[in-house]
């Protein structure tokens, strides 16, 4: 029975473990948590070339690509697959059900139906929930708080959203309500061309603040949007601190470089032998708000000092 039983990866002397990263993104957008996820399995022991190879597939923003993509890391007879996010994570669930799975981000992994509990999630998935879609009422929240008499505020989201662009809206459109705010949803493919209109539709709609839903496109283009949002003068709030790294003005929400370097550490424990459905999925424990000061400078905006009491994290 037990050589039966699926999850045969085990850390021996000698072997070569390979790894597969299956992200819905860019190679060069998801670069900087790559690199964390990267850095935690160093601190592991674990070194490229010597005992595991990743082999990596980025879907370039095509979702439609991710299942063949998925069918390739199967094809290979990777040891592990690693998901970014939603679209990725059930591609690779509906590639393989025997080879594990760890979610590095993923807001509602019950919901969307990959793991029956978060305590014990069983099959061959695991790993960490973003809790992404709760976080957007809380990001709406501040931008209450930040700007005076803020009636209206443009939303930046994707064409015909789904999964996890459906929650966020579901959970804003009843809050901008409850807050009294005009959301303003502005369509707009994640490409500089397109981001340059949406912008200047935000501007003809006299928004007051802008936001985008968190989506793997527009953390992409995260420097572009913060270009953008300097450019047109609006007050802005994002959902990963990238975007304050480009000189945006304000984020809150999980630390997302934390959760992939907790996805490295699952994958270690994985490859040692522990088997996936015995790893409860996690959620994120870490949350930030960073404030910059320079950014809003640049676009002539006075930080309440009640916000900045608030924020854990003020750049001067």
């Amino acid at each position: 029975m037990l050589l039966a039983l699926p999850f045969p990866a085990r850390a021996q002397p000698g072997k070569i473990f390979r790894i597969g990263f299956l992200d819905g993104s860019t190679a060069a957008g998801s670069a900087v948590l790559v690199n964390a996820f990267l850095q935690e399995l160093g601190k592991l022991g674990w070194i490229q070339g010597k005992n595991f190879t990743i082999e990596y597939r980025f879907a370039e923003r095509k979702p439609e690509r991710l299942p063949e993509l998925a069918a390739e890391l199967v094809r290979l007879k990777v040891d592990l697959i690693v998901a970014t996010g939603s679209p990725p994570t059930r591609a690779a669930k509906n590639a393989t059900s025997s080879i594990p799975i760890v979610m590095a981000a993923v807001a509602d992994p019950v919901g969307f139906g990959f793991v029956a509990s978060l305590a014990r999630p069983g099959g061959n998935v695991t790993g960490f929930s973003s809790m992404a879609f709760e976080l957007s009422t809380k990001r709406l929240e501040i931008l209450k708080d930040a700007v005076p008499k803020l009636a209206r505020v443009g939303l930046l989201r994707v064409p015909a959203q789904t999964g996890l662009g459906a929650l966020q809206l579901k959970e804003l459109r009843p809050a901008a309500q409850y807050l009294k705010l005009k959301l303003e949803e502005i369509e707009t493919e994640a490409n500089p061309k397109s981001l340059e209109g949406a912008f200047q539709i935000a501007k003809q709609k006299r928004v007051q603040a802008i936001m985008t839903t968190a989506n793997a496109g527009f953390f992409s283009e995260r420097k572009r949007i913060v270009e953008l949002a300097t450019k047109y003068r609006l007050p802005s709030v994002y959902f990963q601190k990238e975007f304050v790294d480009e000189g945006g003005l304000m984020f809150y929400g999980v630390d997302y470089e934390d959760l992939y370097r907790k996805a490295a550490q699952y994958v270690d424990r994985i490859l040692k032998g522990t088997n996936p459905a015995d790893l409860p999925v996690q959620q994120a424990m870490r949350f930030e708000f960073i404030i910059s000061l320079p950014a809003a400078k640049r676009i002539g905006f006075k930080v309440p000092y009640e916000l900045l009491a608030r924020a854990n994290k003020v750049i001067q």
